[in-house]
């Protein structure tokens, strides 16, 4: 597996990528309207060129914010690694911390940031609602079959 700057790699294929795995390039959340193309990240390619996985972030102040991040090859330290380069990014732009948004249905996101040092620090009640108004084509329901309500706020102390 290769690591890479998103900005490396061809804009239409970075577009492409959050089509097919979000829907389109904006994210909603409490935080902001966002264009995941449009920020910075890394990516992982596998052999062939494929991506294997992508990450984005934000830096406001000295607070970094992973915006997306999608890892494509489960169980292959894909995920981590991402997340530690944005970790390690942030540090060396002075950042005190770094958070992210998921919504209260990604059990699995909600333990993967947590067995790497962040902190559930707030729950955004009904958020999911509010970024449908923007976002309509958001799921109500997930398929593990919990209701997409709620964001919880996410920090990491660097």
């Amino acid at each position: 597996m290769e690591y890479v700057k998103i900005d490396q790699l061809d804009k239409q294929r970075i577009t492409a990528f959050f089509n097919e795995h979000w829907g389109s390039t904006e994210m909603v959340v409490t935080s902001g309207r966002y264009h995941c193309d449009r920020l910075p990240g890394f990516a992982a390619i596998a052999d062939g060129g494929k991506i294997g996985g992508m990450i984005t972030y934000s830096i406001a102040g000295k607070t970094c914010e992973i915006i997306s991040l999608d890892s494509l090859l489960e169980e292959r330290g894909i995920g981590t690694t991402l997340v530690k380069m944005v970790e390690d990014m942030a540090k060396k732009t002075k950042c005190t911390s770094v958070k992210l948004v998921t919504s209260n249905d990604n059990i699995h996101a909600i333990g993967f940031y947590q067995r790497r040092g962040y902190r559930i620090t707030t729950i955004h009640r009904n958020a999911i609602d509010r970024a449908r108004q923007v976002k309509p084509q958001i799921p109500f329901v997930a398929e593990n079959g919990i209701p997409i309500r709620d964001e919880l706020l996410l920090i990491k102390q660097l």
